[in-house]
């Protein structure tokens, strides 16, 4: 990939620059052995450390996107077996989603208090035994409970957060890359579990794909208790980049409870324009993806006459272009405004919806590939800008308060899965859906062309 050998680039550079020294009265102590800087041009001894951080996170990633990527394939399966309407099973979805962005601050938050690696390691556990769990249930309180709920906490606290986090304690140089590559994770999973889901559910059920999720969560949890550290000086080595200015690279433990810590963030975030125009335009993003796209494309695709196979393997499609796009965003995240990129990108997508129920069919044809090529490029570039425009305008709690801008993101997808599923049911049609989606991305534009150059004062938030 071409993300994978970009990182490369990092190992001449580290150990460039000292560590900064911790400045709020509640950082911890720095190592007795501080990371020393060598001459410049050589290479630091521990410099692979870098690449080893952000293949581990991605691992994560991929984990926790396993079960994000089932709903879309398994609505089919569950209304034959069940016998439960398409708002019913979208209504778990919905919840899902929800909890997926609602919990992302507070485990940031927590991740804040009690370390990445015990959060992650709960939570790929919680994944773990909510996808294990549902091969018994027979009610749909239980697949709510479960599948919304349980699952919903547990990728949560691995969701967009745990990027914002990884990136702004170990890279200054290179940050917008490196979400853009951790970003690119997501989709990833798309790519590896879609189909994989799609065909075990067609030739096996729905029940064995859970248990596949569930046993791909608990691999992951190795690589993060072995081989991940919570900040480089841990290792002896300074964040890639980092100068005393840069926030967010220096150790500190918060000492409050993490459930103050976060509202105290969003206390803070929600006194400037900035975060809401961000809230808004993230919000659309998750309805015009993960909530309508994501989750009811498999079964449109079938409304027209195509196999839920074939509509999967397009859906695999989309996350491999959207590795290319989302690693090609972080790049330009670096070196062109942040508030264009996102005007672009919402507006492009916009077109690209209105564009849907006219090319969707029983066959693959021209028109339809041209919407999986592009809806792919586009599909989660909106993260590292908007990654970067919350650590810009918010400092040291720009993870948190991007968990919050991520929370909105997710309360628009549950909003999307489950209206979708309920105009389906209505009108027999989504082609409503699509529209309605396209009209909201033009607002999407609109709100990132809105958001001040200038940054809110990192002070105003303490």
């Amino acid at each position: 990939m071409a993300g994978s050998l970009h990182l490369l680039s990092f190992l001449p550079m580290a150990g460039r620059r000292p560590l900064c020294q911790a400045g709020s009265v509640n950082a911890s102590p720095l190592p007795t052995a501080p990371p020393v800087a060598p001459q410049d041009g050589a290479r630091h001894p521990g410099s692979w450390r870098y690449p080893v951080v952000v293949l581990v996170a991605f691992c994560t990633l991929i984990g926790a996107s396993g079960f994000r990527s089932a709903p879309g394939v398994l609505i089919e399966p569950l209304h034959a077996e069940f016998g439960w309407s398409t708002a019913t099973i979208s209504s778990a979805v919905s919840l899902n989603l929800l909890l997926y962005g609602l919990f992302s601050p507070f485990a940031a938050a927590l991740m804040e208090r009690f370390g990445v690696r015990r959060v992650v390691v709960a939570a790929l556990c919680a994944v773990a035994c909510g996808s294990g769990l549902t091969v018994f249930m027979t009610a749909p309180w239980q697949l709510w409970l479960l599948w919304g709920v349980v699952i919903g906490a547990g990728t949560g606290s691995m969701a967009m957060p745990f990027v914002a986090v990884v990136t702004a304690r170990w890279f200054v140089a290179r940050r917008g890359l490196v979400t853009g590559i951790l970003t690119a994770a997501q989709a990833t999973g798309q790519l590896v579990f879609l189909p994989i889901i799609a065909h075990l559910a067609m030739h096996f059920g729905w029940r064995l794909p859970a248990l596949v999720i569930a046993g791909m969560a608990l691999c992951v949890v190795p690589l993060v208790v072995f081989l991940l550290r919570e900040y480089p000086a841990d290792v002896g080595l300074p964040a890639l980049g980092a100068t005393a200015q840069d926030p967010g690279v220096t150790r500190s433990t918060p000492r409050g409870n993490p459930a103050r810590t976060a509202l105290a963030a969003l206390a803070g975030a929600v006194r400037h324009r900035t975060f809401w125009l961000l809230a808004l335009s993230f919000a659309i993003c998750g309805a015009t993806t993960n909530g309508l796209v994501g989750t009811h494309f498999v079964p449109a695709a079938h409304d027209h006459g195509m196999p839920a196979t074939t509509a999967a393997g397009l859906l695999a499609l989309v996350g491999i272009f959207d590795v290319l796009g989302t690693v090609a965003s972080g790049w330009l995240t670096d070196r062109i405004d942040p508030r264009l990129l996102l005007l672009a990108y919402y507006g492009l997508r916009g077109v690209s919806l209105v564009a849907l129920p006219l090319v969707i069919g029983p066959h693959v044809q021209p028109p339809l590939w041209a919407f999986i090529v592009f809806y792919g490029l586009d599909w989660v570039a909106t993260v590292p800008p908007t990654v970067a425009l919350c650590v810009r305008a918010f400092g040291r709690t720009g993870p948190i308060v991007f968990g919050w801008v991520f929370a909105s993101h997710q309360v628009g997808a549950a909003v999307a899965a489950l209206g979708a599923g309920v105009l389906r049911d209505a009108t027999g049609s989504y082609d409503g859906a699509w529209f309605a989606a396209a009209g909201l991305c033009g607002i999407g534009a609109l709100a990132s062309l809105l958001i001040p150059r200038r940054t809110a004062p990192r002070t105003a938030l303490g």
